[in-house]
């Protein structure tokens, strides 16, 4: 059923429909150049009001001026908009003490939305020249790329707020991982990693702990990641899952003493395969399966030495990288199948880096780290969004981890 509509939007409605009739209005640019018109008058309008309510009188009415200001004339103004680019004459008064609310000095962007748009879309990959091109054609007017970088460098105190805020007290698992870029620097091109850490909460919860940019991935680098997450709140984590980097269980255990290690798998499996003849191929990833895959320790230690008595003689590094890590790439058979098939890799974390590539995969090179964290951070805002609420298994995953770490659990 129809709502029945007031005296007032009836009324409204046939001055619309009178004002479209005379306006001759055929094509949507009909419309929008109406819409500018109408926009313009309206503002005019309210500018006015804003000016003799400052003044306490309306124009010509001397009778009743309490001031011993007064009007001084207009100064024209060009404001971009939704609809276009419109004009309108600001009212001033001569002691230059009117300060307009609808239409603020040095305003020169009347719809709020547009800068909103400009940053969603800088956060979907466009590039700055995208984005200009964008707003010319949708909106009918020029946006230089300076203007985009200066929109969308809005976000770095944000980012620099969201980087410092503080971190819950204990965290289930942290993934870490890194990803590379090309940034400029002093006049060359250096290849910087994007350090990233996403923590799962005892609620079950995901969340980007941070981003850091160093020159390199280091086991040093990464120490002095963990020693900021601890600075802001994160005093335990009960999981760390990381590739094998070389010096990283050095640099967890001197920040995190407690923490188990777990080595991703994956990782392992790619860099035990990376030189296997493709004849091989499926017969070495078969057997390294009965491994990684046996319902314990025990039986995939045995199942690493019948590997060993059938490959060593052509594959010789894939069981000593196996057998020197055993240690951490095995903390995971101390756990339940729902435990384990969170951390035995570093897929969640992967497929996080995955979908930032796929927004940043437009550049080759970006100018600045400041240009880079902006991306990644509007990108990591689009991603997490879909983040709501915790895992459908965490009930029994939390009773397993609270018989686990006892104590350790708030």
């Amino acid at each position: 059923m129809q709502r029945k509509k007031s005296p007032e939007e009836i009324r409204r409605k046939e001055l619309i429909s009178e004002l479209v009739k005379v306006s001759g209005v055929k094509t949507f640019a009909d419309v929008q150049a109406m819409m500018k018109e109408a926009m313009s008058e309206t503002l005019q309008n309210m500018l006015e009001a804003e000016l003799e309510e400052e003044l306490g009188y309306s124009k010509y009415d001397y009778r009743n001026k309490d001031t011993d200001n007064s009007r001084n004339g207009y100064s024209n103004k060009r404001l971009q908009t939704s609809n276009g680019e419109i004009a309108i004459n600001v009212p001033r008064d001569r002691q230059g003490e009117f300060e307009p609310v609808i239409v603020e000095k040095h305003q020169t962007r009347l719809s709020p939305d547009i800068e909103e748009q400009i940053i969603s879309m800088y956060a979907k990959g466009m590039t700055q020249s995208d984005i200009s091109g964008h707003i010319k054609q949708i909106y009918g007017f020029e946006i230089s790329e300076s203007v985009v970088s200066r929109i969308t460098d809005k976000v770095m105190p944000i980012i620099h707020d969201w980087q410092q805020r503080p971190l819950e007290n204990t965290y289930a698992v942290v993934f870490m991982d890194a990803i590379h870029y090309n940034v400029r620097q002093e006049g060359r091109i250096i290849k910087k990693a994007v350090y990233t850490a996403i923590g799962l909460d005892l609620e079950g919860k995901r969340d980007v702990l941070g981003l850091w940019v160093g020159e390199n991935e280091s086991a040093k680098y990464w120490l002095t990641v963990l020693n900021e997450l601890k600075n802001r709140g994160l005093n335990d984590i009960l999981i760390a899952c990381t590739d094998n980097l070389t010096g990283f269980a050095e640099a967890i255990a001197a920040a995190y003493p407690q923490t188990d290690l777990q080595h991703c798998i994956i990782h392992q499996i790619r860099n035990s395969t990376k030189y296997v003849s493709w004849k091989d191929l499926k017969a070495v990833i078969a057997d390294l399966k009965l491994i990684y895959r046996a319902d314990t320790e025990k039986q995939a230690y045995e199942n690493l030495e019948s590997f060993r008595e059938k490959w060593d003689s052509k594959y010789p590094k894939i069981y000593k990288s196996w057998h020197d890590d055993w240690a951490n790439l095995t903390t995971y058979f101390a756990y339940p199948p729902e435990i384990r098939k969170i951390i035995y890799t570093t897929n969640q974390i992967e497929n996080f880096n995955r979908q930032l590539r796929k927004v940043t995969k437009t550049r080759s090179v970006f100018p600045n780290d400041d240009s880079l964290l902006k991306l990644l951070y509007l990108a990591i805002n689009d991603i997490t969004q879909k983040w709501t609420g915790k895992r459908y298994d965490w009930r029994p995953i939390r009773m397993h981890l609270e018989i686990y770490y006892g104590d350790r659990i708030p």
